[in-house]
């Protein structure tokens, strides 16, 4: 955390996440655990979340509005810096308007 000075919350925050950690390194010594980072291609992910949201999108049985609507979630993706969503999204409208 990044502050000009320490408020009561952030100091109660931190002692409460060093707690756990006590905790948590104490049984992982106990039962001889040695904690891993899990690693998952950025694909895994953006397909994960690309499910949830197509669904969504093709409730729409108007065809102008569910281009419209896959613009603004494009325009938000590039927003958020996912680029690569952005793209799959380009990709399906220039599908819809009969552009590829």
């Amino acid at each position: 955390m990044y502050a000009d000075k320490m408020t009561d919350s952030m100091k109660r925050a931190i002692d409460e996440t060093n707690r756990r950690r006590k905790i948590q390194m104490e049984y992982n010594n106990k039962y001889g655990i040695v904690p891993k980072t899990v690693v998952k291609p950025v694909h895994e992910i953006i397909e994960a979340t690309k499910a949830a949201e197509d669904k969504e999108i093709y409730k729409a049985e108007d065809k102008d509005l569910l281009i419209r609507t896959l613009e603004e979630m494009m325009l938000e993706a590039a927003k958020n810096l996912e680029f690569e969503r952005a793209a799959e999204l380009r990709d399906k409208i220039y599908k819809l308007k009969g552009m590829v």
